[in-house]
């Protein structure tokens, strides 16, 4: 590739204390990347009562929603691993998925209406992730009547897994599923993100 042309070598070539200008910069890579159809992966960083969230989207849909507890920088990687190389902060695809996350953190929304891409999970895990919308807002299940809800009464440990390793937390709401004595248990965000998820939805 002639490097006058890569965006990586113009990038790099920008004076490192020019921070307006990389961001232009960045908004016209992404703005030209999406126009093309090149760009693969949009992700961007969203402040919330749990901390900075990763929200990343491919044409599909939302495919990934990241706590700082998880490595933002490690679940880019894992994106453009699994998903595509082509991962660019591009926060217009990401524009309604923070709009609702935020609603749903000031109290204005119990559910989300956005198109998701499913493809980080398979198989069990897929199955038990798409049950979890069901669990209404404000009400909880534990992992047991998960796992009966599946099909699979005996695979509780599976849906601790498939919990686990959700890749769309909060917008797939997996901290709506506790242990059989009403505890929390464990979540990906860590326990006080749990405790504060469940708190704003019973309050």
């Amino acid at each position: 590739m002639n490097t006058a042309q890569d965006p990586q070598h113009l990038l790099a070539a920008l004076p490192a204390d020019d921070e307006p200008a990389l961001a232009r910069l960045r908004d016209r890579l992404a703005d030209r990347a999406e126009r093309e159809g090149i760009l693969d992966v949009a992700y961007r960083t969203l402040d919330t009562p749990v901390g900075s969230l990763l929200l990343a989207a491919t044409a599909r849909g939302l495919v990934r929603v990241a706590f700082a507890a998880q490595d933002h920088d490690a679940a880019l990687r894992l994106l453009a691993d699994q998903v595509s190389p082509r991962v660019l902060h591009a926060p217009v695809r990401l524009d309604a998925a923070s709009r609702q996350i935020e609603e749903y953190f000031t109290g204005r929304r119990t559910g989300f209406d956005l198109p998701l891409d499913w493809r980080l999970s398979r198989g069990f895990r897929r199955d038990v992730l798409s049950h979890l919308p069901d669990i209404g807002y404000g009400r909880t299940e534990t992992y047991a009547q998960v796992a009966a809800a599946t099909g699979r009464p005996r695979a509780v440990r599976a849906v601790g897994t498939a919990c686990a390793t959700n890749p769309l937390p909060i917008v797939v709401p997996c901290h709506r599923v506790v242990r059989s004595d009403g505890t929390p248990g464990g979540y990906a965000g860590g326990p006080e993100a749990k405790r504060t998820l469940l708190a704003l939805e019973t309050g």
